[in-house]
C-alpha cells in the first residue's frame, strides 16, 4: 500500500533566508502531478516551484518556492 511521502514547502524570502510554508504527506499521483505544473497554490496564496531536493536521510521531498506577486 502506498503510504505517500513527507513533502515540506520552503520559501525563498526576499533577503535570501529559507521559512517552511509547510510540511505534510502528498499521495504519489501527487508528487507525479510535479513534473506537468510549475506552481502551486498553498493555503490561498500561489508559489513558483524553483527547485526540488530528495532529502534521502531523512526521506523527504523538499521544495523550494517563490511567491508570486500579486498586484
Amino acid at each position: 500500500m502506498d503510504n505517500g511521502l513527507s513533502v515540506i514547502l520552503f520559501e525563498k524570502m526576499p533577503e535570501g533566508e529559507l521559512r517552511v510554508i509547510e510540511e505534510r504527506v502528498w499521495s504519489m499521483n501527487m508528487v507525479a502531478a510535479l513534473e506537468h505544473v510549475n506552481y502551486l497554490v498553498v493555503s490561498g496564496k500561489e508559489y513558483e516551484t524553483v527547485e526540488g531536493r530528495l532529502n534521502v536521510d531523512e526521506g523527504k521531498l523538499e521544495l523550494l518556492l517563490v511567491p508570486m506577486r500579486t498586484e
